[in-house]
């Protein structure tokens, strides 16, 4: 592998640096370095940041291959500047033994654009009823460290204070999808105003803050860790921010979608406004955005959904949940957070790379820009701004809440461990 140098680029938005790549390796940073035997990226204005790591994807495979599959949703994550991945484990079969996990892991090696590590279900067939072979699934080549039920919550505490007591023994999460099933049943958007007026059946905030109390307790009980996926309303932060207070091991996520759009969008009844959470009020986006900032939400996670054209371009009630995110996360984020001045581009760094990767137990990845570290690194064009046309995407589904929309930033080159699965905008 040939010898890279990233000339003039703001590393983590700071001072014009020079970054040189030495096969998989940061070889050195510092101004003025020689560029000889190298090939040069001239990256003047442009800021580098390390490869970006997602704690919440939806690869689809196996089984939903029509939706996406570990090769595409790489892609996806390559042109987003992502390095590494956690894949969910809701597909068919679940990822809920050593076999599919391992199976999950290997194509994500094979394919080479960002690393995967899968997500090992908490209970058998996501079924909530007993728990998955999680030690199994650890102890795989996987080395599963996350386990979640997501697409499902682990409503049954007994079996969530099982998991929390088990998962501690060998330094692992439980990442919780947290809706009380009960309160949510036909359940179409949040309850509020707008599902008032519409019509449709509510999703009330306190389905997910109940759950988020009683698993903050107990975390706290076993001493155990949980994270908090897909955290979405006001309150949802402030028992967050009590059970951090109280020092209990409590981590949370919040999507870019949750951080940019609200339930006034589906007053136009158009499906890929339809997500699990759903789409929240301007206080409760005021409220995550915040969080975010102060540390109380600890990183940003895209939920990335993708579903086929036919499950979601048909009548809202029929509709699947969910947005593809990969591929314009950061955009989001440089919207609705940098561009606010509410974090600048170290802070984005920290919520979308290291403290991600340091949840996840990703080795490599999460690491500063610094010499003797991999070469995982995303460059960003953050004065670019354009409209979103998913036609462009390399995600295999196409639903997209920001079709159309302007937004700012753009990834030009991602590396991953020193080859360039990005360059140009375009996919090696």
């Amino acid at each position: 592998m040939s010898k890279i140098l990233i000339r003039g680029a703001k590393v983590l938005g700071g001072e014009p640096q020079d970054v040189l790549i030495d096969g998989a390796t940061i070889a050195e940073v510092g101004v003025g370095l020689s560029d000889e035997g190298a090939e040069v990226v001239e990256a003047a204005g442009k800021v580098l940041l390390p490869g970006l790591v997602d704690l919440h994807t939806h690869l689809r495979e196996p089984g939903r291959e029509d939706s996406e599959t570990v090769l595409t949703g790489t892609r996806a994550a390559a042109s987003g500047g992502y390095t590494a991945v956690f894949a969910m484990a809701n597909t068919f079969p679940v990822a809920d033994t050593a076999g599919v996990v391992e199976q999950v892991w290997r194509l994500g090696q094979e394919h080479g654009y960002c690393d995967v590590q899968p997500i090992g279900a908490v209970t058998v067939g996501l079924e909530g009823k007993k728990l998955a072979e999680l030690g199994a699934m650890h102890e795989s080549a996987a080395g599963v460290t996350v386990f979640s039920d997501d697409g499902k919550c682990v409503d049954d505490a007994v079996i969530m204070r099982r998991a929390l007591e088990y998962v501690k023994a060998f330094g692992g999460v439980v990442a919780q999808h947290a809706q009380e099933p009960r309160l949510t049943e036909g359940a179409q958007m949040n309850e509020g105003i707008v599902s008032a007026e519409l019509g449709l059946g509510g999703w009330p905030a306190v389905a997910e803050e109940s759950i988020i109390a009683r698993d903050v307790l107990l975390a706290e009980h076993v001493g155990s860790r949980v994270h908090i996926c897909h955290l979405s309303t006001a309150g949802s932060v402030e028992i967050v921010r009590w059970a951090k207070s109280r020092g209990i091991d409590v981590t949370a996520e919040v999507t870019p979608h949750h951080l940019l759009l609200t339930d006034e969008l589906v007053r136009t009844y158009n499906p890929v406004y339809k997500v699990n959470p759903p789409l929240r009020t301007e206080r409760d986006v005021i409220a995550l955005r915040e969080a975010l900032a102060d540390g109380t939400i600890d990183i940003v996670a895209t939920d990335h959904a993708p579903h086929p054209h036919e499950d979601k371009d048909c009548e809202w009630a029929a509709a699947a949940m969910g947005m593809v995110g990969l591929e314009t996360a950061l955009s989001v984020v440089q919207e609705t957070m940098v561009d606010t001045g509410l974090i600048n581009w170290a802070g984005v760094a920290d919520r979308m790379s290291f403290k991600p990767a340091q949840i996840g137990q990703a080795t490599g990845h999460g690491r500063p820009v610094s010499a003797g570290e991999p070469a995982n690194l995303t460059l960003v064009d953050t004065e670019y701004r354009g409209s979103v046309d998913p036609a462009g995407f390399a995600s295999r589904s196409r639903n997209t809440p920001y079709e159309g929309r302007e937004l700012p930033g753009r990834v030009t080159h991602t590396w991953l461990r020193g080859k360039a699965t990005l360059v140009d905008g375009k996919l090696t």
